[in-house]
């Protein structure tokens, strides 16, 4: 007796092949967006903040207000350590 083939099955593993292939593929491309991600130009460094005030800059000032405020700067020396820090 003839036994006839599911078409089903047959339609089953096409698809189960082509899925395979499909995802071997687009793991492929992955990698190759990654390498050409990792080849890029790194972004510019960040710019300074405008004014010049960068935290180096911000925590000096603090220090020189507070021994100015504690007595052992008076304002002149402080104004003139203050240009000299802004540029000024």
């Amino acid at each position: 007796m003839f036994v006839r083939r599911r078409p089903i099955a047959r339609a089953a593993v096409v698809g189960g092949v082509a899925y395979g292939a499909s995802k071997r593929g687009a793991a492929a491309a992955n990698r190759e967006a990654e390498e050409q991600y990792a080849a890029a130009a790194p972004p510019p460094p960040a710019a300074a903040p405008a004014g010049g005030m960068t935290d180096d800059v911000i925590q000096q000032l603090k220090e020189l207000a507070a021994l100015k405020d504690s007595g052992v700067l008076t304002e002149e020396e402080f104004n003139a350590q203050k240009a000299k820090l802004l540029g000024g």
